[in-house]
């Protein structure tokens, strides 16, 4: 078998020395490829919100609650998160990495084909967003296996030196799945006029993404099952109890710090990226084709601030790197937010130095992946991540949503707040990788 082949340089002795190879380059490119298409899947809700509120429900509610609840459907797939990674995290630790792996693709794809043609309110009546809720939720529980089991898969394949690169590069691959979202909602909205956008255009990127989702399935079976969790299974070392409950018990500091970092991490991803596009669209009146364009050049920056702190990490410590971003992204968005009161034509450039330092979030998975020991790294990241992402990131739209109605400031200051967090978590960062 491949993966035992590949298992060989893996040896304790060896594994940290020796350079990437082709198998690994090939591993790398086709999990963040998987993973970025289905990361599409997941987001592309949130660049048609406008539109979904219109048509999924009632015209007679004030808009603010329309966008309320259509930012709670969008939620919902973040609570749906820790049921379903860990789940699979749980088979993922005691039956193999890939099958999760490869399994999360095919439960992603068939929830957003169902989306793009689900009848609206006007047809179905209460139905609709009900629909529109379960569909989300399938979704959630799917990506729940995905992230996770993604930054495992790439970081148990690669020699130790070279985690860091690897998990910043994954994390490039899934924030690329949010930069095809947005070109795809650029071009929807550059060639349908708002008529047509919301009579049938807005279906056309759900429609993708079941075949995104279908080409992810595809290209996941060139995957091999990783060196590290093959030799746990040689040697007969898998968890012998449920690999939660040891998570829980012997890992609590662990837990905590990723938690927190998550909690960064999702105000960087949810505000930053995936809610901005609409804010500047109510907020400064800004052209849905503009706010998306400058959105598109924010996540290309982004995928490349990724991998640049994956690879810093790797090299000079997750905690140094962490700290540093975070100060940089709390500054760079509130500057956003206040030229945008003042004036719209530095847009683009300010947009791009936030998304370059939301790549922050590279160093993140480097952080978990030490944290915890190979028997239940799965499960430790998956319940972390996946836990903290369903309270935090599911909530930060509604309570962002909130605060504006106070205050014109509030995603910058939310933003600004929870970097403060991030940099005080990276002070406890552990240097040496868990074993």
């Amino acid at each position: 078998m491949q993966a035992t082949e590949l298992g060989r340089p893996h040896a304790r002795d060896s594994a940290h020395a020796r350079p990437l190879t082709g198998n690994d380059y090939k591993t790398l490119s086709l999990a963040a490829l998987g993973g970025a298409l289905e990361f599409y899947d997941f987001i592309i809700f949130v660049f048609f919100a406008p539109a979904i509120g219109q048509l999924f429900f009632p015209q007679s509610i004030p808009d603010w609650l329309r966008q309320l609840q259509t930012f709670g459907i969008f939620a919902a797939g973040y609570l749906a998160r820790p049921l379903g990674g860990i789940i699979m995290a749980h088979f993922g630790d005691l039956l193999g990495r890939k099958r999760m792996f490869t399994l999360s693709v095919l439960l992603m794809s068939l929830p957003t084909l169902m989306m793009g043609m689900l009848p609206t309110y006007a047809s179905i009546g209460i139905m609709a967003p009900v629909l529109l809720l379960l569909f989300r939720v399938m979704q959630g529980a799917a990506v729940g296996g995905e992230v996770p089991g993604a930054w495992v898969f790439v970081s148990e394949h690669v020699p130790q030196r070279h985690v860091g690169y690897a998990c910043g590069t994954l994390t490039a691959g899934l924030t690329a799945g949010i930069l095809l979202g947005s070109l795809v909602a650029s071009a929807v909205n550059r060639h349908f006029a708002p008529a047509d956008i919301a009579e049938f255009a807005w279906r056309i990127p759900f429609l993708l993404g079941g075949v995104f989702g279908l080409v992810s399935v595809y290209l996941r079976r060139w995957l091999h099952e990783t060196p590290v969790f093959a030799e746990m299974k040689q040697r007969k070392s898998l968890a012998a109890e449920i690999p939660l409950k040891a998570v829980l018990r012997d890992h609590g500091r662990a837990v905590i710090v990723s938690m927190l970092l998550t909690w960064m991490l999702s105000a960087a991803i949810v505000v930053v990226i995936l809610m901005t596009p609409t804010l500047l669209q109510k907020q400064f009146h800004i052209a849905p084709a503009t706010a998306l364009f400058a959105n598109s050049i924010a996540t290309l920056f982004l995928t490349i601030g990724c991998v640049l702190a994956g690879s810093l990490a790797g090299r000079f410590g997750a905690g140094r790197t962490i700290f540093v971003g975070c100060v940089g992204l709390g500054i760079a968005y509130y500057v956003l937010f206040q030229q945008l009161a003042v004036d719209s034509a530095m847009l683009v450039p300010l947009y791009a130095i936030a998304g370059l330092f939301v790549g922050v979030i590279g160093a993140v998975p480097f952080v978990m992946v030490n944290a915890f020991p190979p028997v239940v790294r799965f499960s430790g990241i998956s319940f972390s991540y996946n836990v903290a992402y369903a309270v935090f990131g599911g909530l930060t739209p509604i309570v962002v949503s909130l605060m504006l109605k106070s205050n014109p400031m509030a995603p910058a200051l939310y933003v600004g707040a929870l970097c403060v967090i991030g940099a005080l978590t990276a002070c406890f960062v552990k240097k040496d990788a868990a074993q």
